[in-house]
């Protein structure tokens, strides 16, 4: 063999690896100037799990507007982390997304309790009217101020938050020593500790041992959430407060938004709204077919009675509210707005 043939042979080979190595890529020229997302969430990747009920939508409009030159990477399930730990992640590049929301971030920044005030929002509808009226952006600047981390769109979780338990309870009185699974913010505790349950924070990917084992009685928390993690299989009863319309957000990291080239981005944000709009849309259906579901697993609702009710509305008026406004001023405006728009509904 010749000096030269080696040389090519060698160069073939080479060559050969290489091709190997970037994949069995149709487009390699595309795939190399490809931008990858990594996209955290803690909830399984199914209709019920309201997290993917705004990543799939974007998901799909995104690749309808730019194809494969931005990849999504979702990792569901919480396969990253506790979410404490990703939103570290997500504010220091090594996750670019995170589908969560509003509650992780109020150790960060602790104005987002107020989202957590039980029965402030009076409906998704009355939750969409004040997030789209100021009280988003407002959110979105102090959430950007003080993390680097922007909001992408809000979106909500699978139905409105009630009580899950193992016992029946069919008063506020009932719930009196009661052990909930609750999120781990302040104002979560604060709500229940008014209600007059026990407020016990665990992380959510425990909360089905946690009740298996007894070491909670319950958990409070949206139908499909219910469905999609199976607690159903350890509670039989829920009781229908509505305590919180939360909202469920898409956020990404300065980092991560730093990756979309200009003639990118505005794809990338529309994409984002189309996903927000998508999952507005969908939460009423879900909630419905969620509750149906689990109704015909065994699951009994009952009903928190209307005098009941009226008097929670009227002790968070003034044993949660005022003292989370004179702590936290800066969020009087956003509050007053959100008040004010709850009675022209």
């Amino acid at each position: 063999m010749s000096a030269i043939q080696s040389i090519s042979r060698r160069n073939f080979v080479k060559g050969t690896a290489a091709a190997l190595a970037a994949g069995a890529l149709s487009t390699p020229a595309i795939a190399a100037r490809a931008i990858k997302l990594r996209v955290s969430s803690s909830a399984p990747p199914e209709r019920f799990g309201s997290h993917y009920l705004w990543f799939k939508p974007f998901q799909d409009e995104l690749a309808r507007r730019v194809g494969d030159k931005i990849v999504l990477e979702y990792f569901p399930n919480a396969q990253l982390g506790k979410e404490a730990d990703v939103v570290n992640q997500v504010r220091a590049g090594s996750v670019d997304m995170i589908i969560t929301g509003t509650s992780i971030w109020a150790n960060l920044v602790p104005e987002f309790g107020m989202l957590d005030l039980g029965f402030l929002f009076r409906s998704y509808d009355h939750c969409a009217k004040a997030l789209d009226s100021g009280v988003g952006d407002a959110y979105d600047k102090l959430l950007q101020e003080r993390t680097g981390v922007s909001i992408l769109g809000w979106g909500f979780q699978a139905g409105s938050r009630s009580i899950y338990t193992k016992k029946k309870i069919t008063s506020i009185e009932e719930l009196h020593g009661v052990k909930l699974r609750v999120l781990p913010t302040k104002t979560f505790i604060e709500t229940f500790n008014i209600i007059g349950a026990t407020p016990t924070p665990i992380p959510i990917n425990e909360c089905y041992t946690a009740a298996q084992t007894g070491v909670v009685d319950g958990m409070e928390h949206d139908p499909g959430t219910v469905l999609a993690y199976k607690w159903d299989e350890v509670v039989k009863y829920g009781f229908l407060t509505r305590h919180i319309y939360t909202p469920l957000l898409a956020y990404i990291g300065k980092l991560g938004m730093s990756k979309i080239p200009d003639d990118l981005k505005q794809d990338f944000l529309e994409a984002a709204a189309f996903a927000t709009q998508a999952i507005r849309a969908e939460v009423p259906k879900v909630e419905a077919e969620a509750m149906d579901r689990l109704k015909g697993e065994g699951l009994e609702y009952t009903e928190v009675p209307v005098a009941e009710m009226a008097d929670l509305h009227k002790r968070m008026e003034t044993e949660l509210y005022p003292s989370f406004l004179k702590q936290y001023p800066s969020t009087e405006p956003m509050f007053k707005q959100i008040m004010q728009l709850s009675t022209s509904l």
